[in-house]
């Protein structure tokens, strides 16, 4: 009886192995996956996306690769610059598995020898520059690391597509430096571009200046210009108007009652302007007041004639 029970136990087990097996010899392979088959212990052949029956306890699935672009960590490490300088360098390695076969047995872990070789690669390049080169040139030291990871790649079946430096930290004291020299900097930009306003300023007020100068020049010797001629038209207005005055003066003297009529306009003359020089202290002849025989005096026949009279 115990014999039977054993029996039946070893064909179960057997049994449940097989099913098992079979179920592990069923694989489905998703997109951008790579699964290496061994066979009795021997690479294979590459499971490629699809359905795929293997031979139970004959072929076995040793690896699996993902083909898809990942981002590796690479962790802060300490680097010496060229001038002695400690900073603490941390990145990020962009890679991807493009020979499934050399990524199983070409190396054992190839992202854990990525990291490393970007690392020391990360050391070597910051070891041949300056502390202040090392924030310019993050560009030539990601280029060298992926040249260096791309050469290995090629016996480890992984592709570099970049490497990103994610931080540069000098040590608290170079950083205090650094932060007070970039403070100095921007003091004596402000100082700067503020004495380049102040300069242009007055330049612009000088400019200015000069400008209404001018104008205000231009502007008096124009108005001068313009009285000039205004005056000489008025001169030239009053002369001919004087000159037909007298024209028609002398018209109107040469008709009946003309001399007479001369006299009364100069007596209402004489009389008007007597009475302006009430108030006014002069010195005139002392024959001014005879008013007559001033007038007696005065030879109409030379007005007549267009000449000037003469006074007695």
């Amino acid at each position: 009886m115990g014999m039977d029970i054993f029996v039946m136990v070893t064909w179960g087990i057997i049994f449940l192995v097989l099913i098992v097996k079979f179920f592990q010899s069923i694989r489905l392979v998703s997109t951008q996956t790579a699964h290496i088959v061994e066979r009795l212990g021997r690479y294979h052949k590459t499971l490629e996306a699809g359905f795929h029956a293997l031979i139970p306890f004959v072929d076995k699935v040793t690896f699996i690769q993902d083909l898809r672009e990942e981002a590796i960590d690479v962790p802060p490490q300490e680097c010496f610059t060229g001038d002695e300088v400690q900073v603490t360098v941390d990145g990020v390695i962009y890679m991807s598995v493009w020979d499934p076969v050399k990524a199983s047995y070409g190396i054992v872990d190839y992202r854990y020898a990525a990291v490393q070789l970007a690392k020391t690669t990360t050391r070597s390049v910051i070891g041949t520059l300056d502390l202040d080169r090392t924030f310019e040139e993050r560009d030539v030291i990601s280029a060298k690391v992926v040249e260096v990871l791309d050469q290995a790649g090629q016996a480890w079946g992984t592709k570099v597509h970049r490497y990103e430096i994610k931080n540069i930290t000098p040590p608290d004291t170079v950083r205090n430096a650094m932060e007070k020299q970039v403070s100095a900097e921007r003091e004596r930009r402000a100082i700067l571009a503020s004495s380049e306003g102040d300069k242009q300023s007055r330049i612009n007020r000088s400019e200015g200046l000069k400008t209404e100068l001018i104008n205000r020049s231009e502007g008096e010797m124009q108005r001068r210009i313009n009285e000039a001629e205004g005056q000489a038209e008025e001169i030239l207005a009053i002369a001919a108007a004087t000159a037909e005055s007298i024209e028609k003066i002398g018209g109107v003297i040469n008709q009946n009652g003309g001399p007479e009529s001369l006299k009364l306009q100069l007596s209402e003359r004489y009389i008007k302007t007597l009475d302006k020089l009430e108030d006014t202290r002069i010195v005139l002849p002392g024959n001014i007041a005879d008013y007559n025989s001033w007038l007696d005096n005065l030879k109409l026949d030379e007005l007549i004639d267009n000449k000037e009279p003469k006074t007695p």
